[in-house]
């Protein structure tokens, strides 16, 4: 049997992911005709039926689920192949780091200017994206390394621990649980998350990514009980700060985050049984770059640095009294 192709496995993915040929065949930019042909060769190729069709509907068989997943992640890997060996042919190469804004716990600036002084540093190439893109990144081959938080799909990737914080609930100053000094979870019944998820679940970090058949997705702004445009369009800081004021959602922040996003109309308050949020280190498990491994050391023992200076100044006014 011959070997698949490329060309193959990406029809596959697109009509897999759309469930409707001619949309699969817009996003591919051909005509329906031959990404039918091409599909139906396909399966006739591996000698199992991959797609049911009727008239109203496309819909994966069992061997089509299991196909996805490794097309894609067959494909990730050709496409990461690719920009990795760009970006290491490149006359000046760097070390490309994938965070979110202000999700660093206020670490970065003193593990960029520590990583400056190891021997195998690189200039520094910050790729800041949204919530759930971090992971993304780096199987695909647009980053290096990622500083992001817990928790996230780590399959692959080797992971380290940096720093956990508490998180704060930030909501609108009017809100009548403003009120309280704190919470709990279960105080949050009826409200959401940025992400459209309800508050009082479980308390997970705002994150983490939907899934679409199976795979990752980026958020997008959920419907509010706002006026306006109410397409899907994707959350920032800012456009989340402005729903909070208007008592339309609430979140969870870290501390750190939390300590630089001071707002009238946001009030922060304790929740008791939320878990805290951790921020970790990502990067592919098959990375032998000696300035990924400089960076992780240097990241490492900063982190370590900052919490002892923080145990110090909490010991401090202990020792005052005694």
């Amino acid at each position: 049997m011959s070997e698949l192709e490329v060309r193959q496995l990406r029809y596959f993915v697109a009509v897999a992911e759309e469930l409707h040929f001619g949309r699969a065949a817009e996003r591919l930019g051909m005509a329906q005709p031959p990404l039918s042909r091409a599909i139906r060769e396909l399966e006739r190729h591996l000698g199992v039926q991959l797609l049911e069709r009727t008239t109203r509907q496309v819909a994966l068989t069992p061997a089509g689920e299991v196909f996805l997943h490794d097309a894609r992640t067959a494909l990730d890997a050709v496409t990461a192949a690719g920009r990795r060996a760009r970006h290491a042919g490149q006359p000046t190469p760097s070390l490309r780091v994938a965070l979110k804004a202000d999700f660093d716990a206020g670490l970065l600036p003193r593990i960029l200017a520590a990583f400056q002084g190891e021997d195998a540093a690189l200039p520094v190439e910050l790729l800041l994206g949204g919530r759930g893109e971090q992971v993304p990144a780096l199987r695909d081959g647009r980053a290096d390394v990622a500083l992001l938080p817990a928790p996230f799909d780590d399959r692959d990737l080797d992971v380290e621990p940096l720093v956990t914080e508490p998180r704060l609930l930030a909501l609108a100053a009017d809100d009548p649980l403003a009120a309280r000094s704190t919470l709990c979870l279960a105080d949050l019944t009826g409200r959401s998350l940025p992400d459209g998820t309800p508050a009082d679940h479980d308390g997970r970090p705002p994150t983490t990514a939907h899934t679409q058949n199976g795979r990752e997705q980026p958020p997008s702004m959920p419907r509010r009980r706002v006026t306006g445009d109410q397409r899907p369009t994707p959350l920032d800081l800012s456009k989340i700060f402005n729903l909070i004021e208007l008592g339309s959602i609430i979140m969870f922040l870290p501390v750190s985050v939390a300590s630089r996003h001071r707002r009238l109309g946001i009030t922060y308050r304790t929740v008791r049984d939320l878990p805290p949020s951790t921020l970790s280190l990502a990067w592919p498990q098959d990375s032998r770059s000696p300035a990924v491994a400089a960076f992780i050391r240097t990241a490492i023992s900063v982190a370590k640095a900052a919490q002892s200076a923080a145990q110090a100044d909490a010991e401090m006014p202990q020792q005052a009294m005694m």
